[in-house]
């Protein structure tokens, strides 16, 4: 069986790749990654606010938004954040294992990203993830507006570096595959969808009514708004595709890789069921490809994108009035 596939340029041997989390932190766990299968490694973001010095605005943010929550960080701020002790956990990395490891930058303006792109590339990161979290709660701030944010941060991070810039976004744009196909020709290599904003709720269990700040690991019920998106985009964009949110088993793997992902990234099941996880999504991916008969994974991509279908725009209108008319629910997209 051929598992090869390629992301952002980059040739991997399968299309699992561990997306941003906690536990990237541990050097120990990204070698575990490694030798149970993993293709390539994004470690933890460092936020924008760190590379700037203002770690106390990052406890902040952290605190009030839930952005990559504090649980994802294994000691205090204090001991682990800032822009140089990122850059040696880049450069351990790459020393400890051979797979790609993609350095992941979170943050909204221009202001830092650059320079600190450069030291990134420096250290070893054999790529860059842009995760312009930006909440555009400004009410004068128009859509054209966040728009050109986007872009102009991946311009000016692409003229600094000379390694692929990816960029992970979010699925609120008031037309999504127009934004991708502007951050295309603006030169990203690549295009993580979806990022997930962890949104507050409000804690009635005491007296003290509050704001909850608590992180929800991905469910698999999350897996078809990106199934859609890489399934519309997948031939029409330069970049590569890369399937975030919703892997919890192989099954979710296979079926983005049919909408044409050319890779997809995985935490949460990490997170729940430990890091060696990795082996069982590529034992199950491999089981699902022979199953049907296919022999590798490039035979397997795309074969029910938007593209591979005769009249999209028909299949678009046809699939939404079949929904409706059959009324069929699934039971577990309630599920925890």
């Amino acid at each position: 069986m051929d598992l090869a596939t390629s992301y952002l340029g980059l040739a991997l041997k399968n299309p699992l790749v561990v997306a941003a989390s906690r536990l990237g932190w541990e050097i120990g766990n990204i070698r575990k990654m490694e030798d149970s299968g993993a293709a390539a490694v994004v470690l933890p973001s460092v936020f924008q606010e760190e590379v700037e010095g203002e770690i106390d605005e990052v406890d902040r943010l952290l605190t009030e938004t839930g952005a990559e929550a504090t649980t994802y960080f294994p000691h205090t701020l204090a001991e682990i954040a800032g822009p140089e002790s990122y850059l040696k956990l880049v450069e351990r990395a790459r020393q400890a294992v051979d797979i790609p490891v993609i350095a992941s930058l979170n943050g909204t303006s221009l202001s830092g990203w650059t320079d600190f792109s450069k030291r990134l590339a420096e250290a070893g990161a054999s790529a860059i993830e842009l995760n312009v979290f930006f909440l555009p709660t400004d009410l004068s701030l128009s859509g054209r507006d966040v728009e050109q944010r986007h872009i102009d941060i991946v311009k000016a991070v692409k003229n600094s570096v000379s390694i692929p810039v990816a960029v992970k976004l979010s699925p609120y744009f008031s037309s999504t595959g127009h934004m991708v196909r502007a951050l295309d020709e603006a030169g990203a290599d690549g295009f993580v969808l979806f990022n997930r904003f962890y949104q507050p709720d409000i804690d009635l269990s005491d007296e003290h009514i509050a704001l909850a700040r608590t992180l929800r690991l991905s469910h698999r019920s999350e897996i078809r708004l990106p199934l859609l998106w890489i399934g519309a985009l997948a031939g029409h964009v330069r970049g590569s595709l890369c399937a975030s949110t919703g892997v919890n088993t192989a099954q979710e793997v296979f079926k983005y890789l049919l909408v044409g992902a050319d890779v997809v990234s995985a935490a949460s099941a990490l997170m729940r069921f430990g890091v060696t996880y990795v082996r069982s999504l590529l034992d199950g991916l491999v089981a699902e490809l022979d199953a049907r008969e296919f022999d590798s994974v490039a035979a397997a991509r795309g074969r029910l994108s938007r593209k591979a279908v005769g009249d999209p725009s028909a299949f678009d209108r046809a699939n939404y009035i079949r929904i409706l008319k059959a009324g069929q629910t699934t039971g577990d997209d309630y599920a925890d």
